[in-house]
């Protein structure tokens, strides 16, 4: 039986849209508390509003301004949170050599670093605790190479070795840990991805199946751990 999620804490980063949005509607629906995080406050703050959680603006980029949101969090939480949700992320595709500097230290900030700084801010807590969930958003691009994907599937393929080690160190903690990769999935992050043989969007997974899995993964019985869910279109 899965346990509920009442009287539970989540942070979600890249809350304001896409899967971000779609996990945070998804826990806050089964009993949740929810801290979201996202930079961009309009859209922030009208997803918060729908599900009754609590808008923190923060651009993971900016050192400043995600550390002032993680005491934000831990100041509204009343601790760490039960469930962390590792999400924001962005996606630029080109040729090697072809992306602007700024662009691809860009993305290895957002998809690399800060889900590091950010389960590293929590984790402390968690750990004195005895309990957690730390849930880390890969993708297809964290084990499968596609030409032009260079600086995303480094960082994915960062990202899951992060979430790897990670497991390999929290077991026996009571912290749990949980890599979801997804394949292709229909949010606004292709909207400036760039060009590249990609599927069409009515043949991707939908954001709602993908915050399904994750919801899935986060309320199992105590006892058990989802290592990794690789998600496709069926």
């Amino acid at each position: 039986m899965a346990e509920s999620l009442a009287g539970r804490t989540v942070v979600v980063t890249g809350a304001s849209r896409g899967i971000g949005a779609a996990t945070a509607r998804a826990l806050a629906k089964h009993g949740a508390r929810v801290v979201l995080l996202a930079r961009t406050k309009a859209d922030l703050d009208r997803v918060a509003a729908e599900i009754g959680g609590i808008a923190v603006p923060c651009d993971l980029l900016d050192r400043a301004s995600l550390d002032g949101a993680v005491l934000l969090a831990l100041k509204e939480l009343g601790g760490a949170p039960d469930i962390l949700v590792n999400n924001a992320g962005v996606f630029r595709t080109g040729p090697v050599g072809s992306l602007s500097a700024d662009t691809v230290e860009d993305s290895v900030r957002l998809n690399l670093v800060a889900p590091l700084l950010v389960a590293g801010a929590f984790l402390p807590a968690m750990r004195e605790r005895g309990s957690g969930h730390l849930v880390t958003i890969g993708s297809v691009g964290d084990r499968k190479i596609f030409e032009g994907n260079s600086v995303y599937s480094a960082t994915k393929f960062g990202v899951r070795a992060m979430h790897e080690v990670t497991r390999a160190e929290l077991k026996g903690s009571g912290i749990r840990a949980t890599l979801v990769s997804p394949g292709s999935t229909d949010t606004s992050l292709w909207d400036g991805a760039g060009e590249g043989d990609f599927p069409p969007r009515s043949a991707m997974l939908t954001a709602e199946s993908v915050a399904d899995a994750i919801l899935y993964a986060v309320t199992r019985e105590p006892e058990i751990n989802i290592d990794e869910l690789r998600l496709t279109r069926s």
